[in-house]
């Protein structure tokens, strides 16, 4: 055990609540500013109201903040919640948390859904949700332990600066020789220096004897984390079974989860071998769909991306089971073990990545022109250990990267580094200045969107290109898919409640590759279902793979293939069986609805949320330079004369761009104004009277935020 000084702030001896049902209905609130803890009731109408989750983080979220209140003012809160189906050890993709908070990037209300055993533990300890706010001294530390039912405030100095090293030592001292029994939140020097701040949940890999992490990484939620002055929670639980839940009806879960998990243990393996694999086997699939991001979204391809897919990462990965929590058959978060990284403190020293999933290869790998599995590996190592988005740091490197080529920025602006496409040490060098908050680093940490504008402001940039090219929405950098050929996916990133990240609506295959939803009708049909069931996957504590990744062998010959009903069916099984309230798939959107509706009030509570924050670079529309639409020059053209009729002989390739540009710029105004209409908003993007009372959200700080925005 390691030996450390801990001083007490304070301390809450509580007696445990049991889960019920999949609940147990209270969150604990802890304030930092006066070392406060308490613990608050979940009333029944809450509960049926926002589920749990991110409903339950949003309702706790909205009560602690004002609309005018910044994400570094200490009434801002991290939300941190679980759900009803939480905690479920035999069903696939059961141990998921959900975080929110106000956003350094964004300014409003951002949520990222994350494995690891903190949820669950947090629920089994007695409590549904916790909610953080204020601000502490620093080098604080809230334990949670469930075993003993005490809560404490811990002030321990002397603790490790990153990620890494700082879960290990709280999981040696507080597990008691028991480290399975421990999860910890962690952030990290990179979540302090930037606004780009991811935060790291551990559990302990028992076969490998290490602790291992995931990462809720979206919206510099890790940067509000480090701004509180907090260095970690700890959530301390025993053992778990089917049983933890307290289900409805035991003997229906345990047939669901049976049915379901077999389903996968036989079809994985002929599929997307997630369990071997995980997400890595999207690159050559995406390249070969002209959809990976290359170059900062200039292209979909490449022809190095073999280097860099599941033939590279299958010799790499470390064999042996995978799963973020207990039971888990898709078994997805892989890991390399024994690597060396040729930079920064772990420089000459062997190291355990957890990762990289795809988003990180295609955004620090194709996206940079860096097709080398080794430096990728060593981005994201560090992104870990320091506390940085890997989504938000790979698209806004590559956005710098492709200022500098044009000429935008150059080595006066970024301190004399070559930051040309392709050039992996200066990247890697760019992600030790970010966490360091040093250099040019302490400018490309703060986002795309503040980049823009100092680029232009400071440096002369043209801001023009620079808003084209600034792969941002809402303040939020795209995550890693192509979206100019659809239209649909243009929607998904646009109208997403949070930014550009696909855990909303992710159609592209739905819609470029099979046409699907010709339609504006059907692509909002989709706009609107789609990010519907999604979140209902975040209210429930659940992981969206087993879903769609991973198929039923006659999917294909049913009537509506892209939604997996059979799936869908069984989650409503599932729900109902831990619940005991009874659910069909209908009822699951109605869910998401609710909670969906009112996090775009929220938005409009916090001053966004309106059709004009519905807006994309045009890059993510369509092709910015000559270049670009050369690549692509057949379709565009193609394009141009059959379903515009527009007679393109003569014109050169300039010509055709501006032309393209401003009937595709058209299109996302037409697609906005249908999925309006089909979700209940007015044409300004807001949810109508009429939508709020039907959905049961009609509160009256929801009615008046309505009122105050003319929705009456």
């Amino acid at each position: 055990m390691t030996t450390m000084k801990t001083t007490s702030l304070n301390t809450l001896t509580y007696q445990r609540r049991d889960v019920d049902k999949g609940y147990t209905n209270q969150y604990l609130d802890v304030d930092l500013s006066d070392g406060t803890i308490a613990v608050g009731t979940v009333e029944e109408k809450i509960k049926k109201t926002f589920i749990g989750g991110k409903g339950f983080d949003l309702w706790l979220l909205w009560d602690a903040v004002k609309g005018e209140n910044k994400w570094d003012d200490p009434q801002n809160a991290v939300c941190i919640s679980s759900g009803p189906m939480g905690g479920t050890p035999a069903y696939p993709g059961s141990g998921k948390s959900i975080v929110t908070s106000i956003s350094p990037l964004t300014g409003s209300v951002i949520d990222s859904n994350v494995g690891g055993y903190f949820g669950p533990y947090l629920k089994f300890s007695g409590f549904d949700a916790l909610r953080i706010t204020g601000k502490a001294q620093g080098d604080t530390v809230v334990v949670i332990d469930g075993i003993e039912e005490k809560i404490e405030i811990l002030q321990i100095p002397g603790l490790p600066e990153d990620a890494y090293a700082l879960s290990d030592v709280l999981t040696d001292h507080f597990s008691q020789g028991k480290k399975v029994g421990i999860s910890v939140i962690s952030a990290g020097p990179g979540a302090a220096n930037t606004r780009i701040g991811c935060l790291n949940f551990s559990w302990y890999d028992n076969a490998r004897k290490r602790v291992r992490y995931k990462q809720a990484g979206r919206g510099g939620i890790g940067t509000v984390f480090a701004d509180k002055g907090i260095r970690a929670v700890v959530a301390r639980w025993e053992q778990v079974s089917l049983k933890t839940n307290n289900p409805a009806d035991l003997e229906a879960l345990k047939t669901v989860a049976r049915c379901h998990s077999r389903e996968i243990v036989e079809l994985d393996p002929k599929q997307n071998e997630m369990a071997r694999l995980g997400t890595v086997h999207l690159v050559p699939i995406m390249n070969d769909f002209d959809l990976l991001p290359t170059h900062n979204f200039q292209y979909g391809s490449h022809s190095g991306a073999s280097l860099i897919g599941r033939e590279a990462f299958e010799k790499l990965f470390d064999p042996g089971y995978d799963g973020c929590w207990k039971g888990c058959t898709v078994a997805c978060a892989h890991g390399v073990k024994d690597f060396v990284p040729y930079t920064g403190k772990y420089k000459g020293k062997k190291v355990f990545v957890d990762g990289p999933e795809y988003e990180t290869i295609a955004g620090c790998g194709s996206n940079l022109g860096i097709f080398d599995p080794f430096t990728i590996l060593e981005i994201n190592f560090y992104c870990d250990a320091y506390g940085l988005d890997t989504i938000s740091v790979g698209t806004g490197i590559a956005f710098v990267m492709e200022c500098f080529e044009r000429g935008l920025i150059n080595t006066n602006h970024t301190g004399g580094m070559d930051l040309s496409f392709g050039n992996r040490v200066n990247a890697l060098e760019l992600v030790h200045q970010m966490a360091a908050g040093k250099g040019f680093g302490a400018i490309a940490g703060q986002g795309i969107r503040r980049m823009k504008g100092i680029f232009a402001d400071q440096f002369g940039a043209d801001p023009a290109m620079l808003q084209d090219i600034g792969m941002e929405s809402k303040g939020l950098e795209f995550s890693e898919y192509m979206t100019k050929e659809s239209l649909a996916q243009q929607g998904g990133y646009g109208l997403a409640l949070k930014g550009p990240q696909h855990d909303e609506a992710w159609l592209i295959f739905l819609d470029m590759v099979h046409n699907f939803m010709p339609t504006f009708e059907q692509k909002a049909e989709a706009l609107h279902w789609f990010p519907m069931f999604r979140t209902w996957f975040g209210l429930c504590g659940l992981c969206k793979l087993p879903w769609n990744d991973i198929v039923p062998e006659d999917n294909k010959d049913t009537l509506e293939p892209a939604k997996v009903m059979k799936h869908v069916n069984w989650y409503a099984d599932y729900y109902t069986a831990v619940t005991g309230n009874p659910a069909t798939p209908e009822d699951l959107i109605t869910m998401s609805e609710a909670v969906y509706n009112f996090q775009r009030i929220f938005n409009l509570k916090m001053g966004y949320g309106t059709r004009d924050h519905d807006t994309l670079p045009y890059r993510a529309v369509g092709p910015v330079t000559v270049e670009e639409y050369e690549s692509r020059k057949d379709r565009y053209d193609t394009e141009l004369k059959e379903k515009y009729s527009i007679d393109i002989t003569g014109r050169d390739t300039a010509w055709k761009v501006a032309a393209l540009r401003k009937r595709r710029e058209a299109q996302y105004e037409t697609l906005k104004d249908a999925v309006y209409e089909r979700r209940g908003w007015t044409a300004d993007g807001i949810p109508t009277v009429a939508t709020v009372k039907r959905l049961g959200i009609d509160f009256p700080e929801v009615m008046a935020v309505l009122a105050k925005n003319g929705v009456k």
